[in-house]
């Protein structure tokens, strides 16, 4: 892949970054069911699981899609 291809495509996952973080409020990312949150006191732990294997699946497609 050539400079000229990657910075386009890095600008099109800048502009996708940068709509998603507009629209976060719809899409709740870390609040998935299957979450992880252990609060103790004034101690919260948080691991979110289940998002982190959605944003895998996804990118992982993505990447794909532009390889091909």
């Amino acid at each position: 892949m050539d400079l000229s291809k990657l910075f386009i495509v890095l600008g099109i996952v800048f502009i996708l970054i940068g709509l998603f973080m507009s629209f976060s409020n719809y899409f709740p990312l870390g609040k998935l069911p299957g979450d992880i949150t252990i609060t103790k006191g004034n101690f919260t732990f948080h691991f979110p699981i289940v998002t982190s294997i959605v944003l895998s699946i996804v990118l992982s497609l993505l990447f794909w899609l532009l390889t091909r």
